[in-house]
């Protein structure tokens, strides 16, 4: 059974691990109709799972439909989370953006595709550069006043937007946001020169979405695939099977057979083996592959586990992280003592 974390500095109870419904729907040309993604839900559920992320776009409104369809009789015992940005009419510019209008218009919208009256967590989907942060929060605390919206969170957004947001929303007494949503897995680990210190931070949860890497970490492209098909897939998957990618994906197929345990379920322990705060998005199509991914919550990884996929999988901080974490610039930073310094934060 799914055990449940905390959402950032709220104490609003979430699943650790958290079912994304992109794949709900058929208006994009792929996905599971209504029927398949309620059974999805039925397991998910049954093994004590409450945290639905879904979002206005996904399938043009549909996936939210049909989320609302099976959250008759469920309501109360879920934790929902839906988003808006997104253009929902490329011919109306206002359909697109954090502005007032399209926040509104969007919420309005949800709540009636999903039949209820309130959003537990309304995600900012993207960053528009466009809009002052400052109407985009005063518009989300409204929101939160009026009871239509219980907690507010931000996704694909550079750290240092994050956080001023929440500097300005503590400042001037504005709900602030409690979660942070991006992509992260062992094939995208730059979020950790920025956004991931940012969230430790100001103690908000990273919604980790893409934990699978287009399946590339489910050993979908290394157990006995085609080479050649998979560098026509290359462009498609936007650069996810390259020469370096597919080498991290065999260490995990390699983890995963010492563990016997599916490569899907180690990629997914990799992400939780991060902290309390880091909340994996899963997906699926069936109800075999959500069976599948849930057990990822018993995968326990031993130190050298982590330590090689983490080696495999390493990038470059980059200026200013490189520099500030070198051993001459610490010894400046901090005294030549400093190995006998314990600080607030372990490893620091």
């Amino acid at each position: 059974m799914l055990r449940y974390r905390l959402l950032g500095p709220s104490g609003l109870r979430v699943s650790e691990l958290c079912l994304g419904t992109m794949s709900f729907g058929e208006q994009w040309g792929f996905g599971a109709d209504e029927a398949t993604s309620h059974a999805v839900l039925d397991a998910y559920a049954e093994a004590g799972g409450n945290f639905l992320d879904t979002a206005n776009k996904y399938h043009g409104g549909e996936t939210e439909e049909i989320v609302g369809s099976w959250l008759r009789g469920n309501r109360d015992r879920t934790v929902l989370a839906t988003k808006y940005t997104l253009a929902m009419d490329h011919e109306d510019p206002n359909t697109a953006g954090n502005h007032r209008k399209n926040m509104i218009r969007s919420v309005e919208d949800s709540l009636r595709r999903m039949n209820t009256d309130y959003i537990d967590v309304l995600w900012v989907h993207a960053w528009d550069d466009y809009t002052p942060m400052s109407e985009t929060l005063r518009g989300l605390d409204d929101l939160v006043r009026s009871g239509k919206v219980l907690y507010v969170g931000i996704s694909d957004t550079p750290a240092w937007v994050v956080s001023a947001a929440n500097t300005m929303a503590e400042l001037r007494g504005w709900a602030s946001f409690v979660g942070l949503q991006i992509e992260y897995s062992l094939l995208q680990r730059t979020p950790e020169r920025e956004l991931l210190p940012m969230a430790e931070h100001y103690g908000l949860s990273v919604l980790g979405w893409g934990p699978l890497g287009a399946g590339v970490l489910t050993g979908k492209y290394t157990r006995g695939g085609d080479n050649d098909s998979l560098r026509a897939k290359s462009n498609e998957s936007r650069g996810r099977t390259s020469d370096k990618a597919i080498e991290i994906a065999k260490a995990v197929d390699a983890v995963a057979d010492e563990l016997g345990v599916t490569s899907a379920k180690v990629a997914l322990a990799w992400v939780r083996s991060k902290g309390y705060g880091y909340i994996p998005i899963v997906g699926a199509r069936k109800v075999e592959q959500i069976t599948d991914t849930l057990g990822a919550v018993d995968v326990e990884l031993e130190a050298a586990h982590i330590e090689k996929l983490d080696a495999v999988s390493a990038v470059e901080l980059g200026f200013p992280g490189d520099f500030l974490r070198s051993d001459g610039v610490r010894d400046l930073v901090r005294g030549e003592c400093r190995t006998r310094i314990d600080g607030r934060k372990a490893g620091r």
